[in-house]
């Protein structure tokens, strides 16, 4: 087994690893939410910036679509799927970190939308983090939106799933095509290098004056 494959099953380890660790932490912090905040409206950890207050959210972010749940549910389903495909082809350990925290953010909520009230698939997602002027939230949202920032850092700097440099190779095709010294000088013969057609074809001058002495019988 090559270096690189072991290299690139070791990144598709770390997804489900990383996701892993996000899912726990979630659902362990919305049980903490659920049992200890329930009925208890805003409480303060830092005044003026940061509260618990337990909201169900039937929706997406900032509370939109809250009539259709199901569809909700069934995108989340989709991303799943679509993550866990994608990363047969990881080469990075940057899109292996974004990769495992998108995938456990989206389980997070997606295991809320399944199996919590008011009805299976149609369950609404425990949020319980406000900061001001911004919507209640929990930790797999924060998980997704920082996936979300390492995906555009990683895309800003051409950093391709597979580790690769987004046209890395097609640049240095064209500089190649560019390069003055690669193909043959039109002025020699077939097989032979520049430096050879210099050095090898007699002096035209040097021929026609021995061919006159040769004809005269007299050295010029």
């Amino acid at each position: 087994m090559t270096e690189a494959i072991k290299t690139r099953n070791r990144l598709r380890f770390l997804v489900p690893v990383i996701a892993a660790l996000v899912l726990l932490a979630d659902q362990t912090s919305k049980w903490a939410a659920v049992e200890h905040l329930a009925g208890r409206g805003r409480v303060d950890v830092i005044d003026g910036v940061l509260w618990l207050h337990l909201t169900r959210n039937a929706g997406a972010a900032f509370s939109m679509a809250t009539g259709a749940t199901w569809l909700l549910t069934l995108v989340a389903l989709v991303v799943v799927v679509a993550i866990i495909r994608v990363s047969r082809k990881l080469g990075s350990r940057g899109w292996a970190l974004a990769l495992g925290l998108l995938l456990g953010g989206a389980l997070g909520n997606l295991g809320d939308r399944l199996f919590r009230a008011p009805s299976f698939f149609h369950g609404h997602v425990i949020d319980f983090l406000e900061f001001p002027h911004w919507p209640i939230f929990n930790l797999a949202d924060s998980s997704i939106v920082t996936a979300a920032v390492l995906i555009a850092l990683l895309s800003v700097r051409g950093i391709g799933i597979d580790g690769q440099r987004l046209g890395s190779t097609q640049g240095s095709a064209r500089t190649d095509d560019l390069d003055p010294t690669d193909g043959p000088d039109p002025a020699a013969g077939p097989g032979d290098s520049p430096a050879d057609s210099a050095t090898d074809r007699p002096d035209a001058g040097s021929a026609e004056r021995t061919d006159r002495s040769d004809r005269s019988g007299v050295p010029e």
